[in-house]
């Protein structure tokens, strides 16, 4: 089964901006990911997840995951969505993790994957990964969604990330009591 068929059958997509091929990928999505479904009122009402991933950027050439942009609104999520996803993913894939909760980023490896994370304040992963891929808003401003896609991948890709390896434990020693609060206390 591929990434996208799993995606579809178990109706994991919520909020989408952006699923199906690319110029350069044979599937790719843009929009939020359930972790933890809603509860099913009736075979007509679904209450909504009481989990999801936000701010998904997936890309692949493959049946598993070749590169992966998510942001999580905290670190508590993260275990629930390797779980989830697991059997996609792969030591070979980029899987960049953006987290609301944590002052600190770097690499790690859970459960054999590696994880490249950063903290998440005011930003957005797509501002972020323009930012990694050194790439402007001008420099997307004429493309298509799927050409806009494929450059951020390709030079994310690219780009070597800097972050120093961590074990998961320093990086859950990162994560913060609840989201940020910015302003007056």
């Amino acid at each position: 089964m591929s990434i996208q068929t799993y995606i579809a059958e178990n109706k994991l997509e919520w909020m989408i901006v952006f699923n199906g091929p690319t110029e350069s990928y044979k599937y790719a999505y843009r929009g939020c990911l359930i972790v933890t479904e809603g509860k099913v009122i009736s075979s007509e009402n679904t209450l909504p997840p009481k989990a999801i991933v936000k701010q998904v950027l997936l890309a692949t050439n493959s049946d598993t995951i070749d590169f992966l942009a998510v942001e999580l609104p905290s670190l508590d999520v993260f275990e629930d969505f390797v779980a989830k996803y697991k059997e996609f993913l792969t030591p070979a894939g980029k899987y960049l993790l953006f987290v609301s909760d944590i002052n600190g980023k770097g690499t790690f490896v859970y459960e054999g994957i590696t994880f490249n994370t950063y903290a998440l304040d005011e930003s957005s992963v797509w501002n972020d990964l323009l930012d990694i891929a050194d790439l402007s808003k001008g420099d997307l401003k004429k493309m298509t969604d799927k050409d806009k896609i494929d450059a951020i991948v390709k030079e994310t890709l690219r780009s070597n990330l800097r972050l120093s390896e961590k074990t998961y434990e320093e990086i859950k020693s990162y994560q913060r009591g609840g989201k940020a609060s910015f302003g007056a206390v």
